[in-house]
Formats: structure tokens, sequence, C-alpha cells
């Protein structure tokens, strides 16, 4: 059940093609094992107001942020997190800065519901 947000400054879409990443990544997700392939959801939002550091200079980002449900190793959420950053630097070498953050959800606390 992994849900995957990428959230980029506004002028990364001169720089990089963010429907052709967002495609990879998602790839990445269904064919790395680890989840089932119907349960993969990822999405991206353009920013259009931030501020990083006492300067606010920082001029482009991309942030990826994967939510999973708990139950995983370190060593798991490592790899998943280098093989997401390979693909991101493939697509966006040219940006300030790339972060990747993996974030386990608690298993007791979600609920989902489907209609």
């Amino acid at each position: 059940m992994p849900n995957l947000v990428m959230e980029y400054a506004e002028p990364v879409v001169e720089r990089v093609n963010i429907p052709g990443l967002l495609d990879d990544l998602h790839t990445l997700l269904l064919e790395c094992g680890i989840f089932e392939p119907g349960t993969v959801k990822s999405r991206s939002y353009c920013c259009q107001n931030w501020l990083v550091g006492k300067q606010r200079d920082l001029d482009t980002f991309i942030h990826i942020e994967l939510s999973m449900l708990s139950g995983r190793s370190g060593e798991v959420k490592r790899e998943l997190s280098r093989a997401l950053m390979t693909v991101l630097e493939g697509h966006a070498a040219s940006i300030s800065s790339l972060t990747i953050n993996i974030r386990d959800m608690d298993q007791d606390c979600f609920l989902k519901v489907l209609n």
C-alpha cells in the first residue's frame, strides 16, 4: 500500500519531464517485488511558493515522500530509497536539491474504504 508523493519547485518543469519521471518511479515500485502492484499509488504536486534556510535562495528542488505500511526492515527501506534516488538522479541531475524520505504508516491506525 505505498503512496509516493513527489513535490517539486515550479521551475523544475522547465528542466525535467515530470510525467516521465513520475512514471519511472511508479514503475520501480510496481516491479521491485515489495508491493502488490494493484496497491501502488503515485502522484506529483508543483510547489509555487517555498522558502529554504535563512537565505531563502534554493531555486529548484524535488522531494519524494514514500509512505508504506510498517513492517519492513531498515535495509529494505534503504535499498528502496537508493533505487528511487537512482531514478530521480537519472531524470533530474541539474536540480539543486533531490531528497527522498520513506515513512512507515502504522498498520493499526491505517484505514481504507473501497467503493
